[in-house]
């Protein structure tokens, strides 16, 4: 009886070892510094603890060379799955290589790597669709403009796959015969910051350059823009700055009458589709390459129906 005994306790912590060990989850961040990325992050936790699954979340700091050991360390640590929101796309093939000499399950959340139509199986992507969200931002921003006007660009770190892909985004939909007699006579790299982007805003005011319109590729930008403007009295109610994310500070601006166009990216969602994706492959389940989560427009005619999603 005794032996019986001592055989089911052994199965049972042998057991519960193991699937303890299948929901060990190792997620490196961009960085932790970042609004949106902060909703993120919320949201890969929150998937994993309803999920059950264990996760060991790192910030890289914005260094490549960090995240690459991060990601080490994971792989050393015989984790079940990496979840990786990637400081620098154009980084992606090692890391791939990296996952699969490991032998261990990689999602890239947020960010859509380089080597994304190379990727082999194992290896999957959980993102909204960037080409979208431009279209989205710029095809409003050309309605709002009656088709025509100059424009400014704030621009996203460009080595993130989502800066460059949204920027040229907007620049196809400009060259549309609908809003062809809109230009962009200046854009510049604000890397994400809401300080860069109020920076860069007072720089082209202090120049003088005449624009009906400042196009961000995110919301942080856009805010630091619209900072500008007001420290400068150079704001008017009909003023257009736009953005994307919808994060709650832009909607916040939104509902105040100051920004005016930004596109709902759900940080949220993509934090629970990287953690679903993430334990599927731990199962050996298969999962599509690419996991979309959609974008949507969100102006202040449809403002309501965002509050709190971000």
């Amino acid at each position: 009886m005794k032996k019986l005994f001592l055989a089911a306790t052994a199965a049972a912590t042998l057991l519960a070892s193991s699937l303890v060990c299948a929901q060990k989850i190792g997620v490196t961040m961009a960085q932790f510094d970042d609004t949106f990325l902060t909703i993120l992050r919320t949201g890969i936790s929150d998937a994993a603890k309803k999920a059950g699954a264990s996760v060991q979340i790192e910030d890289a700091g914005g260094d490549v060379g960090k995240q690459l050991s991060q990601i080490q360390n994971m792989i050393a640590q015989k984790v079940e799955a990496i979840i990786v929101n990637v400081v620098d796309t154009d980084a992606t093939p090692k890391m791939t290589r990296m996952a699969l000499d490991a032998k261990i399950p990689l999602v890239y959340v947020n960010r859509k790597p380089v080597d994304f139509e190379k990727l082999p199986a194992g290896v999957v992507v959980v993102a909204s669709d960037e080409t979208v969200s431009g279209r989205l931002q710029a095809q409003q921003v050309c309605k709002l403009l009656g088709g025509k006007g100059s424009i400014l660009m704030l621009l996203g770190d460009l080595s993130n796959e989502a800066a460059r892909t949204r920027t040229k985004a907007v620049e196809d939909l400009l060259a549309t015969p609908e809003c062809a007699a809109m230009k962009i006579i200046d854009k510049r790299e604000g890397k994400w910051s809401r300080t860069q982007g109020q920076d860069i805003t007072t720089n082209w005011l202090s120049s003088g350059l005449k624009f009906d319109a400042i196009v961000s590729n995110n919301d942080e930008m856009a805010i630091g823009a619209i900072n500008a403007l007001k420290a400068t009295k150079k704001w008017t109610p009909q003023t257009v700055v736009a953005g994307i994310d919808a994060t709650p500070d832009a909607l916040a601006s939104m509902k105040a009458g100051d920004l005016k166009v930004t596109v709902f990216q759900n940080a949220a969602g993509q934090g629970a589709g990287a953690i679903d994706a993430a334990i599927r492959l731990a199962k050996k389940q298969s999962v599509e390459r690419f996991v979309n989560v959609p974008f949507e427009l969100v102006t202040p005619a449809n403002l309501a129906q965002y509050a709190g999603k971000n």
